[in-house]
């Protein structure tokens, strides 16, 4: 039973008061919002969007690559061709149900990091509520997560960067030191992506200066991003053709629900907040606030793009790697094409400085509880922060964005975030059950029903992801339990209660 041991929240609260270990409280509901809308509002509103209302056509090459899903409902097989349709203008609609099955993951997660305002998000509950290896596990499938999700931010920031200097100055990098050495079939190879490890180590070097100064970058960066997005809908929509709009929803429901599917993992990093909760001054109030109000503006302004967007082209046009882009270059809207390439690189960078901090200090916090070396919990004496799992962090996705094509493991961030929603949802029932009568500053209404919802959307969109996927994110964790065994278990904080 020692590997289903609990850390009481009373003992997980203390720990974080130790000096040694103490992180700095400077963040309010404002900057909690903006780490949200950092991570949720990337590039992906500017490409996904449009893959979303045109839909696609997926060839089946091996059963690996079929998902769940398609093995159950159409029997694909290799070779087979899996139509996939796309929401049309209906794309705002997708959005907005995207948003309510957010919302009840939200309304867990706010519950929970309201009662245990402590670094780790899912980890840190699930140590609390579920068990020690649930929350290796949990922790282990983080790291993965954001890791993997920088990885394939920094490669594509390196390409919008490329294709920004082309635009400006007629300049680019040599090939050999703008593409990785392991590139994706058919691209172009070199000897190591430099831009995208540089990227990832100036982020983490403003991480490391401190989070009141990442959250002042953050916010900055935000709002450029915004402003870029006001301005495209502000600028395109005197191009607008109502006519785009007919008919609203070409394939019906189905069609709504699969671009609902693929727009899904637009939405999935408001988790990034709850990784703060330790440098929040009031979490009790301003976490809940922060995650509600990030799902949102999001959903605010992903319907105000998907709307003008479909409305100045046609929707079946934008199954494209840079829809906007595309639509605004066949209009002549070649200034607002340059916003545009600003907004998704302010865009890419903001979701990269929140994605590192969060992995930091999913670190940082499985450190304190002696499960990785105690390395990773050190303090900076000056700026408060967790510096050597910050730099150690960023090295870990730098170097491999280097030197591979991440985009194609992009999947795994997906199953990674879902997995942790659905034991969150879990943890918000077992608590009610097991304490009914802890203070709780938010509480999720009608429990069980709204986290048994949240469950079920979740896991109703992991069967939506390839079998490959399954099988990646199955070796992940078997590798993370060859750790815990041997060293974690044994040099836990818990070990020998």
């Amino acid at each position: 039973m020692s590997l289903f041991r609990t850390k009481s929240i009373e003992a997980l609260i203390a720990a974080s008061e130790d000096p040694d270990k103490k992180l700095r409280r400077t963040l309010g509901p404002v900057s909690l919002t903006a780490l949200g809308i950092g991570a949720v509002i990337g590039s992906g509103i500017f490409t996904l969007t449009g893959t979303a209302a045109a839909g696609k056509v997926v060839p089946i090459k091996s059963i690996l690559n079929a998902t769940v899903l398609d093995l159950v409902l159409s029997g694909s097989h290799a070779g087979s061709q899996l139509g996939r349709p796309g929401a049309g203008p209906a794309i705002t609609i997708s959005f907005l149900l995207v948003a309510v099955a957010c919302v009840f993951a939200g309304l867990c997660y706010a519950e929970l990091a309201s009662m245990i305002p402590i670094a780790g998000s899912a980890y840190t509950y699930s140590y609390a509520i579920l068990g020690e290896l649930i929350a290796w596990i949990i922790g282990w499938d983080l790291i993965l997560e954001y890791a993997v999700s920088n990885m394939s931010v920094a490669v594509g920031f390196s390409a919008y960067l490329q294709d920004l200097f082309e635009n400006l100055f007629r300049f680019r990098l040599p090939d050999r030191w703008a593409f990785p050495p392991f590139p994706a079939p058919g691209a172009t190879a070199g000897l190591f992506n430099v831009p995208a490890l540089l990227i990832t180590l100036v982020v983490t070097w403003v991480l490391v200066r401190g989070v009141r100064e990442s959250a002042r970058a953050n916010t900055a960066m935000v709002i450029v991003k915004i402003a870029a997005i006001i301005i495209f809908c502000v600028g395109a929509a005197g191009a607008v053709r109502p006519g785009n709009w007919h008919p609203f929803a070409p394939h019906g429901f189905s069609g709504i629900l699969t671009g609902a599917s693929i727009v899904f993992f637009t939405y999935i990093g408001f988790d990034s907040i709850s990784t703060a909760a330790e440098e929040c001054r009031r979490p009790q109030r301003d976490l809940p606030a922060g995650i509600l109000a990030t799902l949102l503006i999001c959903t605010i302004l992903y319907g105000s793009v998907s709307l003008v967007l479909t409305g100045i082209a046609n929707y079946k046009t934008l199954d494209t790697d840079s829809p906007v882009a595309d639509a605004l270059r066949a209009l002549g809207y070649n200034r607002l094409r340059l916003i545009v390439t600003a907004g998704a690189l302010m865009g890419m960078l903001s979701s990269l400085l929140v994605y590192q901090y969060g992995q930091a200090r999913i670190w940082f916090a499985m450190s304190r509880d002696r499960l990785l070396p105690k390395i990773f919990s050190a303090v900076h004496r000056r700026y408060q922060t967790p510096h050597i799992s910050t730099w150690i962090a960023g090295f870990f996705v730098g170097v491999p964005a280097g030197i591979w094509d991440i985009d194609t493991f992009a999947e795994l961030s997906n199953i990674g975030t879902l997995f942790a929603f659905v034991l969150v949802s879990a943890g918000v029932i077992v608590l009610r059950a097991r304490q009914p009568g802890r203070p709780r500053s938010f509480r999720v209404p009608l429990v069980p029903l709204f986290p048994l919802i949240s469950i079920g959307c979740c896991l109703l969109l992991m069967m939506g992801l390839p079998l490959l996927t399954w099988l990646r994110f199955f070796v992940w964790l078997v590798i993370g339990l060859a750790i815990y065994l041997p060293f974690g278990r044994k040099r836990s904080a818990l070990a020998g209660q």
